[in-house]
């Protein structure tokens, strides 16, 4: 296993290790890194016999939690959650993150909203002193489709920079979300730092569906190192 694929899993250990007991609901986030923290949980559950219910952030989530024959939930059956885990693209120092790189960012966000503590892991390349610094593929913006282009004008009128369709890559045309929509990726110019005021201010553009700025969201951020230790950030 390399450095990255091993920093990924010694955070995700830790974090379910930490944060996750027994008779609890956790939100079960999207991404590569997450597929370790399931790992650990399925070993945690025969070793303690735990009863934990999972519900999940995307189609992926969901496939990585029956595939691996854990209890299914959702937010109609447990509204409210002990704990969610999930990666990040980026983490800065104020613990602002970019996420929405895998395409889950609306389904991630309602979860994490519902949760007692949101708990994030990574590895050491996601962590970074202001946004956009190590996460180059700007902030993700999910749209409904037929007001994209008014929305790209919109933004990049009011704060500058670059907004393009993500394509897809296996099909022809936009990336489609798990909701139907497509998603913008903001390059952003450098030098922005009030990310709760352009959220908001993004947010209330008609048409934008969720951005992937998590702002004042996580209450613990994992980093796995590359020497094998974990830095965390509060």
């Amino acid at each position: 296993m390399g450095s990255l694929e091993s920093a990924k899993k010694t955070a995700a250990y830790k974090a379910v290790d930490e944060y996750v007991k027994n008779n609890t609901v956790i939100g079960i986030g999207s991404g590569s890194t997450i597929i370790y923290a399931v790992h650990r949980l399925v070993e945690r559950m025969k070793e303690e016999n735990l009863n934990v219910v999972c519900v999940p952030t995307s189609f992926q989530a969901r496939q990585l939690i029956l595939n691996n024959h854990l209890t299914l939930g959702d937010l109609e059956t447990h509204p409210k959650l002990d704990c969610a885990i999930d990666g990040a693209d980026e983490v800065d120092s104020d613990m602002n993150l970019i996420k929405g790189g895998g395409g889950c960012l609306l389904q991630e966000k309602i979860v994490a909203s519902c949760a007692d503590e949101f708990v994030i892991i990574a590895d050491y390349t996601k962590s970074s002193q202001q946004l956009g610094e190590k996460y180059k593929k700007g902030i993700p913006i999910e749209v409904i489709p037929m007001a994209y282009v008014a929305i790209q004008k919109r933004i990049k009128g009011n704060y500058g920079g670059n907004i393009q369709v993500r394509m897809a890559l296996a099909k022809a045309g936009p990336v489609i979300t798990d909701n139907g929509n497509f998603i913008l990726d903001w390059h952003f110019p450098q030098g922005l730092t009030n990310w709760n005021k352009i959220n908001i201010e993004i947010s209330m553009i008609p048409g934008v569906v969720e951005t992937g700025l998590f702002i004042k969201m996580a209450k613990k951020v994992f980093f796995g190192m590359p020497d094998g230790s974990i830095k965390e950030q509060s």
